[in-house]
């Protein structure tokens, strides 16, 4: 197994790590608050560390667990330490108001942060339309993802499936725009026509 850091220590880092380090990964956690960061960390034990922001993450793939609206600062705190890195963007760029995508017209949170990543970087799309909770509990679920470089899809792909998710391609980055107006509607799923936020999207094949 290898080191995956995760930059952020809310719920969906809490969800992935606890997968991740159920898997035999080493996670390093890394936040900007060093506290939450820590208490993090304690709760995985020997599987985890706590990583300095700012600095180079310790994995080759690297969990932008934030909200979007910090995504882009984020970016440019880490800089060229993140150069050469896999970064999975699980962000999801939803008006408070949930009226729809705060991203520009033809592009998607996952491209809009590329911009600021060196070109060395490698943006994958995943795990933005699984509710954290759901995440976190045992059950198989699917993993959607979107990617250009061939090599960091393959690789996120492995490391789903070394959480037990089935990771399903949806094709390039700019997929990604459909993937966060998917997450967008199973927030309004989850508030209107199921009223539970336990639910998660799976596809049957065959």
């Amino acid at each position: 197994m290898s080191t995956i850091s995760i930059i952020g220590s809310g719920t969906m880092a809490t969800a992935i790590a606890g997968r991740a380090a159920k898997a035999g990964h080493t996670v390093e956690v890394v936040s900007r608050d060093t506290a939450k960061a820590q208490a993090l960390t304690d709760k995985f034990a020997a599987g985890a560390v706590t990583g300095m922001y700012g600095t180079a993450p310790a994995g080759d793939i690297v969990i932008l667990a934030v909200p979007y609206t910090g995504a882009a600062a984020v970016v440019a705190d880490f800089g060229d330490a993140l150069d050469g890195k896999v970064i999975i963007d699980i962000t999801n760029p939803v008006a408070p108001d949930l009226s729809g995508l705060v991203t520009p017209h033809g592009s998607s949170g996952a491209q809009e942060t590329a911009k600021g990543l060196p070109a060395g970087a490698h943006v994958v799309k995943a795990f933005n339309t699984i509710f954290g909770h759901v995440l976190a509990k045992d059950g198989h679920l699917d993993a959607f993802i979107a990617a250009d470089d061939a090599e960091a899809k393959a690789r996120v792909a492995t490391f789903l499936k070394s959480l037990g998710l089935r990771p399903l391609d949806v094709g390039g980055l700019h997929m990604a725009a459909t993937l966060e107006a998917l997450g967008l509607m199973m927030i309004g799923l989850a508030k209107n026509g199921a009223s539970t936020w336990d639910i998660a999207l799976n596809v049957e094949i065959g």
